[in-house]
């Protein structure tokens, strides 16, 4: 009885530490906005016009703390611009209809806009477009603001730069009301950042509409992602800075995330990149842990609608890689409340594709050994079946506190990847009670 209250207090204090680390950063950045959104508390203040480019280069390269750039309504055709070792900067268009930054010209493959260790920077109401690598690359900086921003490429193709925006190993970022199209990797991609905020976001035609990887303390909330070959991604990594975990995702539209993947080969289709997500995925967790999904509605992403899978999947030797920053099994996963559907058939990249194939193959197998099951669709949710007990020679049921409250019937199937080499022991099944939630 003591064993149990105990165990219950110290889950209750966990819990509360969270929502109030979740608190003070959701302030810290509310603070931040409203005084980066004054533009009177800025010391230097310079206005420029199209046509006035190289003044603007200069002016970024140059840049001294407590700066306002706006740039006025109208086509301005860069190389590149880039933004260093500054604090309290603001960079202001006149809207994303309004004030268009095109990188098409771009000699070199590097970001159209980078910013490097800078301290309260923002940039909003522009579009920024067609550079040939990272649209907006935000390094080892903090209280950062992307806001009303359109980050977009016009073929979503192999030529396409990798992120459309792009915060990494930074703390306290806030990215909302913002589009991005046409990115080979992923339209929003925070990697290696403590402290996050994504709302009221849009992202299509990417290969990956949003991706939170190795970051801690983030918060997805109130998003459209629709027509990437993947909705939204939670990746941990390994040989990275820092672990991820403690990502909330709800409130939303994740949908007809179909879209084939034309990620590129080398840097984007190594074996950890988002090359592996098939066509038709809504939700990837990729050996990802501490990870709250609710009350989103996923639908129509029609391989898989929730895809749960370890390091193991990508790379066999995902053992050897363990380390403080990295570890290769999902734990404490908890996804309910969420709406979803799926449509009646795989979209046709999907076939072509080597993770859509193997989706493919388990919707099959389910079907030839319980033919009560009259052809139904792959479940909802996939569990790869991969937990700690191949490092632990354990024998625990869900070891991993894999936790589903979903409502409906074809809600869950543990895939049994370990088993994939071996046809003959090869047992997908559709046991969805050792992972109901307790």
């Amino acid at each position: 009885m003591l064993t149990t209250f105990f165990k219950y207090k110290t889950h209750t204090m966990k819990n509360l530490l969270y929502t109030a680390l979740i608190l003070i950063a959701s302030m810290s950045l509310s603070c931040t906005q409203k005084e980066q959104g004054n533009n009177d508390a800025f010391k230097t203040k310079l206005s420029f016009n199209p046509g006035e480019e190289t003044k603007i280069a200069e002016a970024f390269l140059s840049m001294k703390d407590s700066t306002l750039i706006l740039l006025k309504a109208g086509t301005y055709k860069f190389d590149n611009l880039s933004i260093a070792q500054v604090k309290h900067i603001k960079i202001q268009g006149e809207g994303h209809d309004k004030t268009i930054l095109d990188f098409t010209s771009q000699s070199q493959g590097g970001e159209g806009i980078r910013v490097t260790d800078v301290i309260g920077f923002t940039i909003d109401a522009m579009t920024i477009k067609d550079s040939k690598g990272d649209l907006l690359k935000i390094n080892k900086s903090r209280d950062v603001t992307v806001t009303n921003l359109h980050a977009v490429w016009s073929k979503a193709d192999s030529t396409s730069g990798g992120y459309a925006i792009y915060p990494v190993m930074c703390k306290n970022v806030l990215i909302e009301n913002c589009y991005t199209e046409g990115s080979s990797d992923a339209g929003i991609y925070v990697g290696q950042t403590d402290s996050a905020i994504v709302r009221k976001c849009k992202a299509a035609k990417n290969v990956a509409g949003c991706e939170i990887e190795n970051t801690s303390n983030a918060q997805v909330y109130d998003n459209e992602f629709y027509n990437n070959t993947a909705g939204f991604l939670i990746f941990d990594l390994p040989d990275l800075s820092k672990r991820g975990g403690h990502v909330k995702v709800y409130n939303n539209y994740i949908h007809d995330n179909n879209f084939r993947n034309f990620a590129k080969a080398g840097s984007f289709g190594t074996t950890w990149g988002v090359g592996n997500a098939s066509p038709g995925s809504g939700v990837i967790i990729l050996a990802a842990s501490d990870i709250d999904i609710h009350d989103n509605r996923i639908i129509n992403n029609n391989s898989s609608s929730i895809t749960i899978a370890s390091g193991f999947v990508v790379d066999e030797k995902a053992a050897e890689k363990i380390n403080p920053n990295y570890f290769p099994i999902p734990k404490n996963v908890k996804i309910h409340n969420n709406t979803i559907e799926m449509g009646p058939a795989f979209p046709a990249p999907a076939y072509e594709h080597r993770m859509g194939k193997l989706l493919i193959s388990i919707e099959q197998r389910l079907n030839a050994v319980d033919p009560s099951r009259k052809n139904k669709r792959i479940p909802l949710i996939m569990y790869d079946g991969i937990s700690t007990n191949i490092l632990t020679k354990g024998t625990g049921i869900n070891p991993d506190g894999i936790c589903i409250s979903q409502k409906g019937e074809n809600t869950f199937v543990n895939a049994d990847f370990l088993n994939l080499s071996n046809p003959e022991q090869w047992k997908p099944n559709t046991n969805i009670s050792p992972y109901n939630c307790k």
